[in-house]
């Protein structure tokens, strides 16, 4: 018969097997930058169509006055209201992943989590902080810097860690999703 391991078996939380990953460099995140272009420009893009149908649906009702445009694409094209919406989309994607998870679909992809020091997922707040002060990814130029946070994760007070494979499973980001 063998023997049985009789060491205790500890079961750490999420939280704090996330404290201990160390901080992402900047070439990992330029890689979740590049899939989450592409995840993002899905997002416009399905957003454009909806909002085409939209237009066309209402021009043909009477409701808009398109004879002023060449066709509905260059009545959004003038349209303030579009380009919010599109705004809000963008910023509610990153929001949303970011204070739900730690993780945008590219992240996921590059294993990378933005969190509190604590292991934590960070609040809304801070991910509109972190959005607002991010400059369209120029801030993580500060993470060329070893072990460096970038600027947006200094100003919304969190951090980007890499995920060992162990924490990088759909099934913890699903999990972590119905956490909240």
């Amino acid at each position: 018969m063998a023997k049985q391991n009789k060491r205790k078996r500890v079961d750490v939380s999420l939280a704090e097997q996330y404290q201990t990953c160390k901080r992402a460099s900047f070439w990992r995140r330029l890689g979740a930058y590049i899939v989450d272009l592409f995840s993002i420009g899905i997002l416009i893009a399905l957003a454009t169509l909806l909002a085409l149908l939209v237009v066309n649906i209402a021009g043909k009702l009477g409701k808009i006055d398109l004879s002023l445009y060449v066709d509905s694409t260059d009545y959004l094209g003038h349209s303030m209201s579009f380009l919010i919406y599109l705004s809000i989309l963008i910023i509610g994607f990153f929001t949303y992943f970011w204070s739900r998870t730690g993780q945008t679909f590219g992240m996921k992809v590059v294993q990378l989590r933005v969190q509190n020091s604590d292991g934590s997922n960070i609040s809304f707040t801070q991910a509109a902080i972190r959005l607002a002060t991010s400059a369209f990814g120029l801030g993580s130029f500060m993470a060329l810097l070893k072990d460096r946070n970038a600027f947006q994760d200094l100003w919304a007070e969190c951090e980007v860690v890499v995920l060992p494979k162990s924490l990088n499973k759909w099934t913890l980001f699903k999990e972590a999703e119905k956490q909240d």
